[in-house]
């Protein structure tokens, strides 16, 4: 789950055999408490159905659809920010391949590549700006 920045708000890493609807509604119940001033979660296709209406219920929240329209490719609005962080994350290398044994060392090692990442960016940032006198 990312923000309209790409940043990671919350990972979970769930076993192949899991379906991406079942494992969406583990990780929202995980964070549903965490971000009360959340109204509105994007999703792509593959998350409609009765998710929709559950995670209206369960969080309150609107989990808005991204469907294609054309046959091909197609730069879909706000999916693209999901993908832009899987390639910010494949740049590790323990996140490039499936190196580990156990999800919670995965999560763990998401997130530690996601904070090296904000802080460079934000250290960038702080050395473009104009020193204060």
């Amino acid at each position: 789950m990312v923000d309209t920045m790409g940043w990671i708000l919350a990972v979970l890493i769930t076993p192949a055999n899991v379906q991406d609807r079942d494992g969406a509604k583990l990780l929202l119940e995980q964070v549903c408490d965490l971000f009360p001033r959340l109204t509105t979660i994007f999703a792509d296709g593959g998350y409609t159905g009765q998710l929709v209406t559950w995670v209206r219920e369960t969080c309150g929240w609107l989990l808005s659809i991204v469907k294609r329209t054309a046959v091909g490719f197609e730069v879909l609005p706000k999916r693209w920010i999901v993908e832009r962080t899987f390639a910010w994350l494949t740049r590790y290398r323990r996140l490039a391949r499936d190196y580990e044994l156990q999800p919670d060392t995965v999560e763990a090692m998401t997130y530690a590549a996601m904070v090296h990442l904000m802080i460079r960016r934000f250290a960038k940032q702080q050395r473009a700006l104009p020193a204060l006198k």
